[in-house]
């Protein structure tokens, strides 16, 4: 047996132990600030909305309160919900659903109950990590009793809230680190063979395989493409290892994998894909990319 040479943590062809998973731990360091990056623009919307904290994250509880925004609810309009930074790294899913509040949740909620979970993950935010400490993936964790309890505290503050959900957009991004950092951490932890996909250069959608809800995702394709580029298929004609269901879309067995987008029977869901390592995009774009996205999926509700 020998050292899993490829990540460097862990004996190749086994999976980690609990002492390999301390060893990644310790690894891994603060490198920006959800208090000043996230908490501090969302402390600024409360004279405009509803700002609560539907829990703490057992790793420093004062310093990763989890926040909620929410608008004036009105019982006859629809519930829409909105979640970022699931994956903590992925930095426009968590600057985009904090900038839709800021810029154009109050228009839409003339029409719409809305709900904005901006960071579900704010230790994966400042260590810059698709895991949380514990090396589990939240996105793979919504489901009962779940291992994250990042995961764990969304699914209950849901279930308390206790609304049906209309919609549901999650917003994710794919980037270079995937296959640098993330996927081979991912093959050495569970002591499979890495198989590194073609990262997409440009956005794209996921969505749920058992209600797919086409219309819904070209319109947000439609709407996202007047601000940045719709990721192009691979010479296989595929997405991230998986066949186009249309153009810039593909779609995942939300629920069976613990996804995120899974965790309400919402009739529309989706999770945006968002490329900010693309030479033709900037941080800024991409943040207005996750707030085309979330526009755009609420226009279409609105025509129905």
């Amino acid at each position: 047996m020998q050292t899993n040479e490829s990540y460097g943590i862990g004996v190749t062809g086994q999976k980690w132990s609990d002492e390999h998973k301390k060893q990644w731990l310790s690894q891994q360091q603060i490198k920006r600030s959800y208090q000043q990056e996230v908490v501090s623009k969302i402390d600024a919307l409360r004279a405009r909305f509803t700002v609560s904290q539907y829990g703490a994250l057992s790793y420093d509880q004062a310093k990763y309160p989890l926040l909620m925004i929410q608008s004036a609810w009105d019982p006859n309009k629809p519930f829409i919900l909105v979640t970022g930074g699931v994956h903590g790294y992925e930095t426009s899913g968590v600057q985009g659903a904090i900038r839709f509040a800021e810029t154009k949740a109050e228009e839409y909620a003339k029409h719409f109950n809305i709900i904005v979970a901006p960071c579900v993950s704010p230790w994966g935010y400042e260590t810059i990590n698709r895991w949380n400490p514990n090396a589990v993936d939240p996105n793979r964790s919504f489901y009962a009793n779940s291992p994250a309890e990042e995961s764990a505290a969304l699914l209950n503050m849901m279930a308390e809230i206790g609304v049906n959900i209309l919609a549901h957009i999650d917003l994710h991004e794919t980037t270079d680190t995937d296959n640098s950092e993330f996927r081979p951490a991912l093959a050495a932890r569970d002591g499979i063979v890495n198989n590194n996909w073609n990262i997409p250069d440009g956005f794209y959608l996921v969505g749920d395989t058992e209600n797919p809800q086409a219309e819904f995702q070209r319109a947000i394709i439609e709407g996202v493409e007047k601000v940045t580029h719709i990721a192009p298929a691979d010479d296989d004609g595929k997405l991230i290892g998986v066949e186009l269901a249309q153009f810039g879309v593909i779609n995942y067995p939300c629920g069976k994998l613990g996804l995120c987008a899974g965790l309400t029977q919402a009739q529309y869901k989706t999770t945006t894909e968002v490329y900010p390592d693309s030479p033709l995009s900037d941080d800024e774009n991409c943040i207005l990319a996750q707030v085309a996205a979330i526009c755009s999926g609420l226009d279409y509700l609105l025509g129905l």
